[in-house]
C-alpha cells in the first residue's frame, strides 16, 4: 500500500501465516518470543525487555526516517490457526537509481525454527516488495547461518563476495 508516494506495511496472508505490520502492543507477545539468547548467536545483541521493545516499535510505526528517505516496514509474524507470534519480518526501502531497493530480514523465535517459517513469512514480504515496485531486494546473513542463506535463497537472492559487518551480502 502506498501513501503520500512511499510504502506502508499492510496485512498480508498465506497458508500458515499472517504478517501483521506492528504495533507497539505488540511488544508484550514478542518479548517471550526474543527472549531466548541462542536466537542471538548470528545477529548479536541480546533479548529486549519489554519496555525497550516498545521504545523501539514506537519509533517503528512512524513508518520512515525523519528526512523520507528511508520507508520502514516491519511485520509480527503470526500462526493463522492459532494466532500465536513466532517471529518477525521487516524491510528497510530506499529510492536508488533505477527503481527503490528493500533491505529485507527476518527473525523467527527458537521454539518456532525449521518449520518452514521464516521461507514462508520471508517470500510473503519479498512477493509484496516486488508487486508495490521494490527492484532491489538485498539481505545480510552471516557466512555460517546455512538455514538463513537457505531463506535468502528461496526468495530469489544470490550471495554477492560483498562482506558488511562480518556478514555476506545477498541480492536479487
Amino acid at each position: 500500500m502506498s501513501i503520500n508516494g512511499r510504502l506502508q506495511a499492510t496485512l498480508l496472508s498465506s497458508c500458515r501465516l499472517l504478517l501483521q505490520p506492528v504495533r507497539i502492543d505488540h511488544a508484550e507477545d514478542m518479548v517471550a518470543i526474543l527472549r531466548d539468547p541462542d536466537l542471538y548467536s548470528f545477529i548479536g545483541g541480546g533479548p529486549p525487555s519489554v519496555i525497550e521493545l516498545r521504545s523501539r516499535y514506537t519509533r517503528q510505526v512512524v513508518g520512515q526516517s525523519e528526512d523520507g528517505s528511508e520507508w520502514w516496514l516491519n511485520w509480527v509474524v503470526r500462526r493463522r490457526d492459532n494466532l500465536g507470534a513466532v517471529g518477525y519480518v521487516q524491510a528497510t526501502v530506499t529510492r536508488e537509481p533505477g527503481g527503490c531497493q528493500a533491505e529485507v530480514a527476518w527473525v523467527i523465535g527458537t521454539r518456532h525454527q525449521y518449520q518452514g517459517f521464516a521461507q514462508e513469512a520471508a517470500a510473503l514480504m519479498a512477493g509484496w516488495l516486488r508487486q508495490h515496485g521494490v527492484s532491489t531486494i538485498v539481505a545480510h546473513v552471516h557466512p555460517d547461518h546455512y538455514a538463513s542463506a537457505v531463506v535468502a535463497r528461496s526468495i530469489g537472492l544470490t550471495p554477492t563476495k560483498r562482506i558488511e559487518d562480518g556478514e555476506v551480502r545477498w541480492q536479487g
